[in-house]
């Protein structure tokens, strides 16, 4: 499984890509997708940030906690541009962390980016194994893409 950093190492251009997606509205917006006890996908909208070059997110209690805790298989979706088409997802699985001092910092960044915080959020790390990009050249409406993707390894 690869960090942010890593990623970033292997695909410079996938991940520049995908975090102008990712912060395009300042604040990290993405869809998760996790999967439920039964087997069955299931989608949030949350806050991903890149911190120390790990690609982390504090998850409140929820089922999408509980799915990530019990099963880490994850795919995470940029949120759609109003101005182009473009797309971002990674996939890979997901790690609960249970450090304080990385949850602060982690908490720190999103602060700073505009987030509130409930403090009962945990702390969890996506580790990538595959990566997409999807540009749309000629604008909202066109086809097909470019499509760029990196798997590890």
């Amino acid at each position: 499984m690869a960090d942010w950093k890593e990623f970033e190492a292997a695909a410079p251009e996938i991940a520049a890509a995908g975090k102008k997606l990712l912060y395009q509205h300042g604040v990290g917006l993405a869809y998760l997708a996790t999967l439920r006890k039964d087997g069955a996908p299931r989608l949030h909208p949350i806050c991903p940030t890149i911190v120390e070059g790990v690609l982390s997110a504090l998850i409140g209690p929820s089922h999408k906690r509980a799915d990530l805790k019990r099963d880490g298989r994850y795919a995470l979706h940029t949120f759609p541009s109003p101005n182009k088409d473009d797309e971002f997802l990674v996939m890979g699985r997901a790690r609960f962390v249970d450090d304080p001092e990385r949850t602060a910092r982690v908490r720190d960044d999103l602060k700073s980016r505009g987030m509130k915080s409930t403090e009962d959020e945990v702390l969890f790390e996506f580790g990538i194994e595959r990566a997409m990009h999807a540009d749309y050249p000629g604008g909202p409406g066109t086809w097909p893409p470019k499509y760029s993707v990196w798997k590890l390894g």
